[in-house]
């Protein structure tokens, strides 16, 4: 497969080991205790702050990076040079694949000024086999200024979908709501008798008489809009008895089908039916077939609708109050609510899922994921995550009844902790920031040796088992009054101590400042002695 080259790809590609791992300071709690995360703080570095603790735990990523537009919004700067762009942007994928779930998704949304570009890093990274498709989203229309543009009116841009395994992505099947298909306009008058004596009418002459007016009649009193809604309506209600007889493809069905087909022309007043075992029955007249358009409809967002299958084409989302969404001014930069609810549902997250978000925003991803019962982490640098991300997140606790609120039920609760990016967990030496805790110190060593997050409770010497080997962490004091002086040494008091209190026979992995034992007695224990922080090495 061919690659894309820029000036300093090399570069791009070094940062990942090149940019330290950060710790995360809590700066103040919102509503109910949680795990839902906003960071304040550099994409780059936030996300690998991320890795120890969630590699592999996020069901669904939204990115929405800067579009390269080469203008500078008031609230977004994305003015950048290609070569620029391109090792922004590369780094950040990687490490997203990183953090992505094995049957997760990527969503990366961006316009036609940085696709081709996009599409070939985000192949190299992700693997062409697994990107799924491409989406085109109306997110416009030709009106206002965009209008008096010479030649074709922008008003698209473009969801590029990638899955971390096409062969584990189990995407769910969503639907979109659809004009009424005019072509179903026959109406079944006695549904309740023998299929041999149905009988059809037109649909506007039915719906005359459910008005009891003439068509004509009741446009002209009710206005064509507030007609052409009403009989939508009567469709919808009526859906069983609404009917588009078609010709079906004679060679395509069943013989049996064909059987009855052929019945039916040679009586063509009669209806004939046609029994199916976990299918729609069918019934044919005149060589036709009847098609109901109850078999259109679809439940959506809570309303029974005539529905299609989703396509690559969403021209279905474009909101009229989206400025007003989540309270917040975010020109030209914020995205609807309801397209981030369809990426999410789109991925097949379920409740208590993790959805990540590291270009946030006015908080929208977040948003939407805390509304729809799921787990979300949203990184946003700058102010932007206090003047806009803080305030709508605290009101989305609060009950915010903006954007999918009404849709889904939304009356509020939950909480999110707010953080930003502390100091570097360690130094150009590898010596460790003495602000590391045992859990932080943990989850990285767990990770090292795992490549497994280290999402667990670290709060005992004995990080865990895996793959049938022990491994432990003398660090911070973490034996109370049997350690020895700076609790991280690893004694015969010390191995007596830990193995009487966490014993595990089989291979073991300590991690401590030194060793007082000699080879013999470590390997007598399977013991493999790891010195911090020279051994503490990042994945």
């Amino acid at each position: 497969m061919p690659f894309l080259d820029w000036v300093n790809k090399n570069q791009a590609k070094r940062a990942l080991l090149e940019v330290p791992y950060h710790l995360l300071k809590q700066e103040a709690p919102y509503g109910m205790p949680t795990d839902n995360l906003l960071i304040q703080g550099d994409n780059l570095l936030a996300l690998k702050a991320l890795v120890p603790f969630y590699e592999g735990q996020v069901k669904c990523i939204y990115a929405d990076p800067p579009f390269n537009t080469e203008q500078a919004f008031p609230d977004y700067d994305d003015k950048l040079e290609h070569s620029q762009w391109l090792s922004m942007v590369y780094p950040i994928l990687t490490l997203q694949r990183t953090l992505l779930a094995s049957d997760g998704t990527l969503f990366l949304h961006i316009d036609d000024n940085e696709l081709g570009y996009l599409i070939a890093v985000a192949d190299e990274i992700m693997g062409r086999k697994n990107r799924v498709g491409i989406i085109t989203f109306k997110q416009g229309a030709a009106t206002g200024h965009k209008s008096i543009n010479p030649g074709m009116v922008s008003t698209t841009n473009f969801i590029l979908v990638y899955a971390k395994n096409k062969a584990r992505w189990r995407p769910r099947r969503l639907f979109t709501g659809r004009e009424r298909d005019k072509r179903y306009g026959h109406f079944l008058v006695n549904p309740q008798e023998h299929h041999k004596n149905w009988r059809l009418t037109t649909l506007t002459s039915a719906f005359s008489q459910h008005t009891g007016k003439k068509a004509s009649e009741a446009k002209k009193e009710m206005g064509p809009k507030a007609y052409e809604d009403a009989l939508n309506e009567f469709v919808i209600a009526h859906a069983a008895q609404v009917i588009q007889p078609v010709r079906p493809d004679y060679d395509a069905v069943s013989e049996e089908a064909q059987r009855i087909i052929d019945k039916s022309l040679a009586q063509p007043r009669e209806v004939f039916h046609l029994a199916r075992t976990g299918y729609t029955d069918m019934y044919f007249q005149g060589g036709q077939r009847w098609i109901f358009y109850r078999e259109k409809l679809k439940e959506i967002d809570g309303q029974l609708v005539a529905g299609e299958p989703l396509t690559t084409l969403w021209d279905d989302l474009l909101s009229n109050n989206l400025h007003t969404e989540g309270g917040i001014e975010f020109p030209k930069s914020k995205k609807p609510e309801a397209l981030i609810k369809r990426v999410i549902e789109l991925s097949g997250c379920e409740k208590g899922d993790l959805v990540l978000d590291a270009f946030l925003g006015s908080g929208t991803t977040a948003a939407v994921a805390h509304k729809l019962g799921l787990r979300w982490i949203g990184v946003e640098r700058g102010e932007h995550a206090e003047t806009k991300c803080l305030p709508r997140l605290k009101a989305v606790i609060d009950g915010d009844q903006t954007g999918i609120s009404k849709t889904v039920g939304w009356d509020g609760g939950g909480g999110f902790r707010f953080c930003s990016l502390g100091e570097a967990a360690f130094d150009s030496e590898g010596r460790i920031n003495p602000s590391v805790r045992f859990a932080t110190l943990a989850a990285f060593a767990w990770h090292f040796e795992t490549g497994e997050p280290g999402s667990q409770v670290f709060d005992k010497p004995l990080l865990g088992i895996h793959n049938g080997t022990a491994y432990y962490l003398l660090y911070n004091g973490i034996l109370g009054d049997r350690r020895p002086a700076g609790g991280n040494v690893l004694t015969h008091a010390v191995l007596q101590a830990i193995t009487e209190i966490f014993p595990h026979d089989g291979p073991k992995v300590v991690y401590g400042e030194t060793c007082r034992l000699g080879s013999s007695k470590l390997a007598a224990e399977q013991i493999t002695f790891k010195q911090i922080p020279y051994d503490v090495k990042m994945r």
